[in-house]
């Protein structure tokens, strides 16, 4: 083997750095918040949903009854 085809391919630094690293935890952390309270705000609006079609349903029973 020649050392001048060594050269020819650029070696590739693909291994992470700890600050990389630690900016790649930082964000999937903060997008598993994100995640987080968005559901939590989803379930609070179906909790409320249903409550008020449950109250709108009792109300309809009471007056078939009558």
């Amino acid at each position: 083997m020649e050392p001048a085809c060594r050269k020819d391919k650029p070696k590739l630094n693909s291994t992470p750095t700890r600050g990389d690293r630690a900016k790649q935890r930082s964000a999937q952390q903060e997008v598993k918040q994100r995640q987080r309270a968005e559901i939590y705000a989803l379930n609070k609006v179906m909790t409320e949903l249903e409550q008020q079609q449950f109250e709108a349903f009792c109300k309809q029973m009471q007056t078939q009854g009558e």
